[in-house]
């Protein structure tokens, strides 16, 4: 009888606590937006959609792990010219590099929750290291999948000459890209 009572006063607290987990990206919650200055007149945007990957997250022991891979035909700045100028060899070159993807080598944790992964992101078959802050990161109980979501919102400044996208950087546009990533995980 004392190993029940013990159980269902500790299972509540249990279920409450994340441990070690496996999680895919949700689709329908995870992109990655750009937005790039165009000349100080306007700022260009976009994203891509469609974001597939799985994160490996143990808030207990500051641990984390994502490899995530962002398909390049999925780009949607707003405008089909735009979309098939930015897949063109001018920029993304999507005839060479389907997809674009991120692995981790390190989180950064305030408490349980990463503040920052710092990782490597390959495009245009170049890969640099890039740091992901975060701005907003929790984990719940999803009721439409019935299981514990883990997910956050980031952000990263990269300066896109580093992976060879130098369109337009001699006549005055700029290399900085700032990178707004939103992702949501189901644990497995």
């Amino acid at each position: 009888m004392k190993k029940f009572i013990l159980s269902a006063l500790t299972s509540p607290l249990l279920a409450s606590i994340s441990i070690a987990a496996d999680y895919k990206l949700d689709p329908m919650h995870s992109n990655a937006r750009f937005n790039i200055d165009h000349f100080g007149t306007t700022t260009n945007h976009g994203g891509f959609y469609g974001i597939e990957g799985t994160v490996a997250f143990d808030p207990t022991n500051k641990t984390g792990a994502v490899e995530v891979t962002i398909p390049i035909e999925s780009l949607n700045t707003g405008a089909k010219d735009f979309d098939n100028h930015m897949k063109s060899a001018d920029l993304l070159d999507i005839a060479k590099f389907k997809n674009m993807t991120f692995k981790s080598t390190e989180w950064i944790f305030n408490g349980d929750k990463p503040t920052e992964i710092k990782g490597e992101l390959t495009m245009m078959g170049k890969t640099n290291p890039v740091t992901l802050k975060a701005t907003k990161f929790n984990c719940y109980e999803n009721p439409m999948f019935n299981a514990e979501v883990c997910g956050g919102d980031f952000t990263a400044i990269i300066d896109r000459t580093l992976w060879g996208i130098d369109f337009l950087v001699d006549m005055g546009m700029t290399k900085d890209v700032v990178l707004q990533i939103q992702v949501e995980a189901v644990k497995q």
